[in-house]
């Protein structure tokens, strides 16, 4: 019987399988069948993604990313937030680290269940441009904050369609051919601001979205002149923490600071994925 030590953990309700693969249990060769089988849920342990911590030369560790369809991001705020603890829990690092990552060389520092990670400065600002959906026509904004991310404002966020109508946007033409993903917000009185969001990879609103959120702090700052830090309100109803320096339309300094717990850590079975 083959098993493969895991953790699984949660980043404010975004929540992923981790494997230490530094001494290569995984085969990249059963990745595409492994992957969408072990984060299925109800059929095997379930989660929004898949996470390997392997060795590197140029950094403290890097890590693979995968979406919970086996598809592969370039970034993940949430993730990477679980993948900085893991690896701290484990003694591959201290407290402060850098990690490799698709994106480019990460940031992360631990302050007990919190982590707070540098993020990758963004491109492709471009803010209250319409877009054609099936009920009409939507003002959206969007930003690449490591991955491609769509924002609306919405007046009732508890009303939105989450599912279908980010479906819709996040496979549009203008986000062709790999899509986006699309968020949802609403400035709350207390100042925070409540979000949303339809995930691509996960294809379906997950509890939280650390790109997202800068994605979405960042273009509100822009639109509203916010300063920095923002409070972003999730699904789960945790809170996530944008830094920011802002010059202009240029955002520089960014960091992303939120829980990043440990659910349970166990034993993948073969009957973990062999059905």
């Amino acid at each position: 019987m083959h098993k493969i030590d895991f953790y699984k953990m949660s980043g404010s309700g975004n929540d992923f399988i981790i494997i230490d693969n530094r001494r290569g249990m995984v085969a990249e060769s059963n990745l595409s069948e492994l992957i969408p089988r072990v984060c299925r849920r109800q059929m095997s342990v379930g989660a929004d993604g898949f996470i390997l911590i392997d060795n590197c030369e140029e950094a403290d560790f890097k890590w693979h990313f995968y979406n919970s369809d086996g598809s592969r991001p370039e970034m993940c705020g949430n993730g990477a937030r679980c993948a900085a603890r893991f690896a701290y829990l484990h003694d591959i690092v201290g407290p402060e680290m850098t990690f490799e990552t698709d994106a480019g060389l990460i940031s992360a520092e631990i302050v007990g269940e919190r982590v707070k990670i540098g993020m990758p400065d963004p491109v492709d600002l471009k803010t209250d441009y319409p877009i054609k959906v099936q009920s009409g026509s939507r003002v959206v904004s969007s930003i690449n904050t490591g991955v491609p991310h769509v924002v609306l404002e919405e007046k009732d966020i508890e009303r939105v369609d989450v599912f279908n109508l980010g479906r819709e946007i996040r496979n549009l033409e203008p986000f062709a051919p790999d899509g986006t993903n699309v968020n949802f917000i609403s400035l709350r009185g207390d100042g925070r601001i409540a979000i949303r969001t339809y995930e691509r990879g996960v294809e379906n609103e997950t509890l939280a979205c650390g790109t997202g959120s800068v994605a979405a702090a960042l273009i509100s700052a822009y639109r509203k002149n916010l300063p920095s830090p923002i409070s972003m309100l999730t699904r789960s109803g945790s809170v996530l923490g944008i830094h920011f320096t802002r010059r202009q339309d240029r955002f520089t300094d960014i960091y992303l600071e939120g829980d990043a717990r440990v659910v349970y850590s166990g034993e993948l079975w073969d009957e973990a994925w062999e059905y």
